[in-house]
């Protein structure tokens, strides 16, 4: 593609970083080894590998005997929800992998208000005696909106004491997908009030099929893929050594640079979101007024066709998305959209902004005098 490309969907997918492939590419060749086998070269490789294991927990506050390395976010969230029994709850904003799971079993679907926020007192007003898990996510993928996670632990810990005090040993944990915001957020287990947490590195710069699933040493899980035993019996299959090596860089640098990272994202945000309203009056931002993530923006565009903007944009050299990569993917309307009550005509007309490490101010600034025209077009064309 000769012309200049605006990259605008780093929810759906990052680059990854070169710091993070330079560390990887020894794996692939001269440091190959099984970290199972029993030889010198393969037992270094196995001391790098826990070594990147304990580089990730340290990063969330964490032991390293805690983390189950998997392939991606989907199969750490079907191992959270499918490895503990009982009735579950989750939100009608989740990821479809939540939703999917949740719904397998016996389970509670609650309400996230206008703006996706899932307040920790619909989640109170949900448990049963048998609930044993609460899932939810850092962020929304679609809106960016933040959720109470430290409040909804309050209602978790509170709901364990009293069945101590009845004499139920009932387990109940809370488990959150941090896919979105990981990388914005301080994500400490200890300070959100966490059991469980998911971490995606094709997310953050790091490699893709790579993730992982946190659970407190209080936590029983039964393993979903069995064979070798790997991860503590917890995950068999041989590791991924190179990916985990690269998924710890990753950790680590957006660790490193969140502070600086989220004011340059909000500042570029804002201004993107500020010419959008002001050129296009008819447009309505959908997300939580203050806890939203940086890189997100929301937008809709009454009347007009989200996925016929999409294309449109991309002739332009500007691209952007809908929604959720799964949900454009199956041409279906958003479930976030509807959940949050959007009415048909302004969630068909909507799409989903993010920014990261390829945003500048230049390109954000060009995007949105590209978006301007064609939106403007657009509605010109639909009253003919």
């Amino acid at each position: 593609m000769d012309k200049e490309v605006i990259y605008l969907d780093h929810a759906a997918a990052t680059p990854m970083d070169a710091r993070v492939i330079a560390v990887m590419q020894p794996y692939f060749s001269d440091n190959f080894y099984n970290p199972s086998s029993p030889y010198a070269p393969a037992v270094a490789v196995r001391r790098d590998y826990e070594a990147a294991k304990q580089k990730l927990a340290s990063l969330i506050g964490a032991k390293s005997s805690e983390i189950i390395i998997t392939a991606g976010a989907t199969e750490s969230i079907n191992l959270a929800i499918n490895g503990i029994g009982g009735h579950v709850i989750v939100s009608n904003i989740e990821h479809p992998a939540v939703l999917v799971s949740a719904s397998a079993r016996e389970h509670t679907i609650v309400a996230a208000d206008k703006y996706g926020y899932v307040s920790a007192d619909i989640i109170k007003a949900a448990i049963q005696p048998n609930t044993q898990l609460i899932s939810v996510a850092l962020a929304n993928n679609e809106l960016g909106t933040i959720q109470p996670l430290r409040d909804i632990a309050e209602v978790i810990k509170a709901e364990r004491a009293s069945r101590l005090m009845r004499g139920d040993k009932t387990p109940i944990h809370l488990h959150c997908d941090a896919s979105q915001g990981v990388g914005q957020i301080d994500v400490n287990v200890a300070r959100l009030g966490l059991d469980m947490l998911t971490i995606n590195s094709g997310k953050i710069y790091g490699p893709k099929q790579v993730g992982l699933l946190w659970t407190a040493s209080q936590v029983r899980i039964q393993p979903q893929i069995i064979g070798g035993g790997q991860e503590h019996g917890m995950r068999s299959g041989t590791e991924n050594v190179a990916g985990v090596i690269g998924f710890a860089r990753a950790l680590e640098l957006v660790s490193e640079h969140r502070k600086y990272e989220v004011e340059r994202l909000a500042l570029m945000r804002d201004n993107l979101q500020r010419v959008l309203t002001s050129a296009l009056p008819n447009s309505i931002v959908s997300s939580h007024p203050k806890c939203r993530l940086a890189g997100h923006l929301h937008i809709s565009f009454p009347g007009l066709d989200g996925e016929r903007l999409v294309f449109l944009l991309e002739n332009r050299g500007v691209l952007v998305a809908t929604g959720s990569a799964c949900s454009a993917n199956k041409g279906t309307r958003s479930h976030v959209l509807m959940a949050i009550g959007l009415s048909p005509e302004v969630a068909d007309g909507s799409i989903r902004i993010t920014l990261g490490h390829l945003s500048t101010t230049e390109n954000i600034e060009k995007a949105g005098q590209i978006m301007v025209e064609e939106i403007n077009q657009e509605y010109q064309r639909v009253k003919l």
